[in-house]
């Protein structure tokens, strides 16, 4: 079980961190402009979670039958709790994130990757006491300089047109930050799950997912609420708000591709959050961290391949970097678990007798 879901939130968090960041830049080329929007759509894809959730539901709900069980959820009050806080703190992290690359071009918000593992490491050291192995060391410097690469490039200190320097430097203030939060979010999450007493099925993980993501949801829609942003309409059996039908009309590639690109976008991105979250459950918030670093160049190479962007000596150093540091964790946790493996005593067939003192 723990295998299958390291390898489905692996999965999930590739789709996602591939997929949404490219339809949320696509939003922003083509005209997007509303940052608590861009945050939004980083967190309101939580609904598609409730048919996992229903399907888990009536699972526990037979199970419970057959066993004289009268518990379906394995959600506990605290677990509740401290997911619902988490959540807030993602949903803010959310509108960091948008608020700093709103102001940044590409090449320098690509730094979140970067800062992201560094923050996750330091934070997993002292909050969980990770054990750092030279092969762990050696694939979070190599993933922490590949991904800065993109952020160093040529282009990336050149202040982008029609901006300040002052919203350049908060941008870029921003986007650090929100790659702080998100480290501490991964650890913190770690240290939840170690101190829930609970043990790890694929019910629990699912259950503390939606939590946090609605509670991230909820963050950023009370703002549009307040605001009067969200006076909501439905067009093309999308809910939008006043806002998102006026930017919808002056959006490049056209009205309906403007909604079909916002639901995907929250789609891959709920994904994203979703493979993140299970795999600090599954793994570890610093195996996330490196998987997170490691799609940072790959997501680079999408982005060369579906918005013609270049691919230039800088991209393929960071792609390399990447691939050789993510390389290094995998074989020094093979060689680890191969380690442990030898260790373990050769159990002792009940026949056989003890060795006699000749023997010895």
């Amino acid at each position: 079980m723990k295998l299958f879901l390291v390898l489905l939130n692996c999965f999930l968090l590739t789709v996602g961190q591939v997929g949404g960041p490219l339809l949320a830049r696509t939003y922003f080329l083509h005209g997007g402009k509303r940052r608590w929007l861009s945050a939004w759509i980083l967190t309101c894809g939580f609904p598609i979670m409730l048919l996992p959730l229903a399907v888990s539901y009536y699972s526990l709900a037979a199970k419970s039958k057959t066993t004289q069980s009268t518990g379906r959820f394995t959600l506990t009050r605290w677990l509740f709790a401290t997911s619902a806080v988490l959540g807030t703190l993602l949903g803010l992290d959310s509108y960091l994130y948008s608020f700093g690359t709103s102001y940044l071009p590409v090449s320098v918000s690509s730094l979140l990757g970067s800062t992201q593992l560094a923050f996750t490491a330091v934070f997993a050291f002292l909050i969980v006491k990770q054990k750092f192995t030279p092969y762990t060391v050696n694939a979070v410097v190599l993933m922490t300089f590949g991904s800065a690469v993109l952020g160093f490039h040529m282009d990336g200190g050149v202040v982008p047109r029609g901006e300040s320097v002052e919203r350049y430097a908060l941008g870029f203030f921003m986007t650090v930050a929100a790659a702080a939060l998100h480290g501490f979010l991964m650890t913190a999450l770690e240290y939840v799950h170690r101190k829930a007493g609970v043990p790890l099925t694929f019910d629990l993980v699912m259950q503390v997912q939606f939590v946090i993501s609605m509670f991230a949801a909820v963050f950023c829609t009370v703002p549009m609420i307040i605001n009067r942003d969200f006076q909501v309409i439905c067009k093309f059996g999308i809910f939008s708000s006043q806002a998102m039908a006026k930017e919808a009309v002056e959006f490049d590639l056209g009205e309906t591709k403007y909604y079909m690109t916002i639901l995907l976008a929250a789609v891959a991105l709920q994904l994203m959050i979703i493979g993140s979250i299970g795999l600090v459950f599954s793994s570890s918030s610093l195996f996330s961290g490196l998987v997170t670093s490691f799609l940072v160049p790959t997501q680079q190479v999408f982005a060369v391949i579906f918005l013609r962007e270049g691919f230039d000596a800088e991209k393929g150093m960071a792609l390399a970097m990447c691939l050789w540091g993510f390389a290094s964790h995998l074989y020094g946790e093979h060689k680890a678990a191969a380690t442990s493996d030898n260790k373990q005593p050769t159990p002792r067939n009940h026949g056989d007798q003890e060795d006699s003192p000749a023997d010895v």
